[in-house]
C-alpha cells in the first residue's frame, strides 16, 4: 500500500516510510492511496475475534508487507496485554440505546494509549532493523504527551521531547509526563497554550535544519497516520458488539483534533454500517463552527474544564477535506495556505458531503458538569469531563431511537479531579492500583519561553539516544 499527501506535491511513500516520517514535505498529511474494505461476511465474523485479533485483521492491509504477519502479530498482542481489562475496550450501557466505550485502560488511562503503545512498538522493531536514531517531538494539550513517553520509553534508539504548556494541564497529566525517568525522555513546559507548542512541531517538521544530519525528525502527534490507523480498530470493536454488520451504530467523539473521529469515518468507508459521527466539542468549537458555518478560522483558546480538547486549529480536519474536494492536492494546499492568512470558507458540495455523515454539538463546561452529575445521579457512572461531552452530544444529537450510540470514553475521571468536585458528584475519583503513588515521584521538566529558537536549542544540546 502506498500513501500520498493531501496536498499533492510529496512523494508516495510505504508504510515503513509514513511512520518515520510525520508531516508530508509539501506540508501536508499522508493518507492511503486505496482502502481497504470488509465485506458483510468479513465483518460479522470478527465477533469471535480478541482485540489483539481484530487489529491484525484492521491493520494488516495498511502495513502491507513492511512487517511480516507473525511480527505484526507478536507486536500487537504485546500492546495489548499492557492493558488492564481483559476485553481492552469494554462497554458500559448508560441508557436504553446509550452506551459508553471505555478507552481508557491502558497504562496512562487514556484513549491515546491505544495508537501510542502500538507506535512506540512499531518504531523500536524498525529503527532497530535499519540501525538508526531518531529524534521524537510532539505537542500536548494533556494527554498525548504521557501516552507518548509511556509508549516510547523503553526505545533505546529515540530521544522524546514532549512540549505541553506550562500550567496548562491537569496535574495527573503534568505528573504522568514528567515521573517518567529516563535520559531519553525530555518534557519541556512551555510558556505558552497548545496552539503554540503544536507551531512549534510543525515549524521543526518544515525546517529540521537544528538537528544533526543523522537524525531523523518523527511525529507522534495524530499527523503521524500509525495513530490514525490504530484508532479504527476500535470503532469495529464496538460496531460487531452491538450487532454490525446488521445494524447500524453511531458514535460520538469527543475531538477538537479531528484524529479520533476520523479514525471512524475510515471505519464507515471501510464498510461499516455507521448511522452518524457526532462531532463533541467544547467551548473551543472550531470544528463545531465549521459544520453549522462552512467556514474555518482562528479565534483565541479558551480554557476549560475539558483540556485536552482546548485547541483552535484542527490539523486532522484537513485530512477529511481532501476527501470531501475529491482528492484534489492542489485545492487543499490552496485552501490551507490561504487559511495562513486569514479565514477561510469551503464549498456547499463539500460541505453537503460532510453532513451526510458528520453532526456537531458545541457543550459549556457548565452543561458538561450537569452531564457529569445526571449521570452519577441516574446510573452512578462516573464520566470524566471529555466524555461527558461526548454522552451530552450523543444525547443531543436526536439518533433514531432503534440505533445504539456509542460514545468514546476518552479518559479516566481520576485524571481530572477537579472537574469532578465541581461536577458535585460527592465522590472522588481514585487513580487505579499502578498509579497510586504517583504525587510522591519526582518529576523531572524544563520550563522554556514561548520561543521556538528556545526550543530547538534545547533539543539540539540534550541527545542522548
Amino acid at each position: 500500500m502506498k500513501y500520498i499527501s493531501t496536498r499533492g506535491q510529496a512523494p508516495a511513500l510505504n508504510f515503513e516510510e509514513v511512520l518515520l516520517t510525520g508531516l508530508a514535505s509539501d506540508g501536508g498529511l499522508y493518507v492511503p492511496e486505496t482502502l481497504p474494505t470488509f465485506s458483510e461476511a468479513e465483518i460479522a465474523a470478527m465477533a469471535g475475534m480478541n482485540y489483539a485479533q481484530l487489529a491484525q485483521k484492521i491493520i494488516t492491509p495498511f502495513v502491507d508487507d513492511c512487517i511480516p504477519k507473525a511480527d505484526l502479530k507478536a507486536i500487537l498482542e504485546e500492546t495489548y496485554a499492557e492493558f488492564r481489562h481483559e476485553a481492552v475496550a469494554p462497554m458500559v450501557q448508560i441508557d436504553s440505546n446509550q452506551w459508553v466505550l471505555e478507552l481508557f485502560h491502558g497504562p496512562t488511562l487514556a484513549f491515546k494509549d491505544f495508537a501510542l503503545q502500538l507506535l512506540g512498538r512499531l518504531l523500536d522493531y524498525v529503527l532497530e532493523r535499519k540501525h538508526q536514531k531518531v529524534v521524537i517531538m510532539g505537542a500536548t494539550s494533556g494527554d498525548t504527551g504521557s501516552a507518548a513517553i509511556e509508549g516510547c520509553k523503553r526505545c533505546k534508539n529515540i530521544d522524546i521531547f514532549i512540549l505541553h504548556p506550562h500550567e496548562r494541564v491537569s496535574d495527573v497529566q503534568r505528573k504522568q509526563m514528567t515521573t517518567v525517568v529516563g535520559d531519553n525522555i525530555h518534557n519541556l513546559a512551555v510558556q505558552g497554550n497548545f496552539d503554540d507548542c503544536q507551531a512549534m512541531v510543525k515549524a521543526s517538521f518544515n525546517d529540521r535544519s537544528f538537528l544533526p544530519s543523522d537524525r531523523s525528525l518523527v511525529a507522534v502527534n495524530s499527523i503521524n497516520w500509525a495513530r490514525i490507523m490504530a484508532q479504527i480498530v476500535y470503532y469495529f470493536y464496538a460496531a460487531v458488539a452491538l450487532g454490525a454488520p446488521a445494524r447500524k451504530v453511531a458514535f460520538s467523539v469527543p475531538t477538537g483534533n479531528f484524529g479520533d473521529i476520523f479514525a471512524g469515518y475510515l471505519a464507515h468507508k471501510m464498510g461499516l454500517p455507521v448511522e452518524r459521527l457526532i462531532i463533541a466539542t467544547n467551548r473551543n468549537d472550531v470544528l463545531h463552527r465549521i459544520m453549522i458555518s462552512g467556514s474555518y478560522g482562528r479565534q483565541p483558546l479558551e480554557h476549560s474544564l475539558s483540556p485536552s480538547m482546548d485547541i483552535t486549529v484542527s490539523s486532522n480536519f484537513e485530512r477529511l477535506l481532501f476527501d470531501l474536494y475529491q482528492r484534489d492536492g492542489a485545492a487543499i494546499a490552496q485552501l490551507m495556505s490561504d487559511f495562513d492568512n486569514g479565514d477561510i470558507h469551503f464549498s456547499e458540495d463539500a460541505m453537503g458531503a460532510a453532513r451526510e455523515l458528520f453532526s456537531s454539538q458545541c457543550v459549556s463546561d457548565e452543561e458538561t458538569c450537569a452531564q457529569m452529575a445526571a449521570t452519577w445521579d441516574r446510573c452512578e457512572y462516573m464520566l470524566d469531563p471529555h466524555s461527558a461531552i461526548g454522552v451530552k452530544a450523543a444525547l443531543e444529537a436526536g439518533v433514531p431511537a432503534s440505533v445504539p450510540v456509542v460514545t468514546l470514553a476518552t479518559a479516566h475521571p481520576a485524571k481530572f479531579p477537579g472537574a469532578v468536585a465541581e461536577a458535585g458528584l460527592g465522590e472522588e475519583p481514585t487513580l487505579p492500583h499502578h498509579l497510586r503513588d504517583l504525587f510522591d515521584r519526582p518529576e523531572r521538566c524544563e520550563v522554556l519561553p514561548n520561543e521556538l529558537g528556545s526550543v530547538q536549542a534545547f533539543m539540539a544540546d540534550n541527545l542522548n539516544a
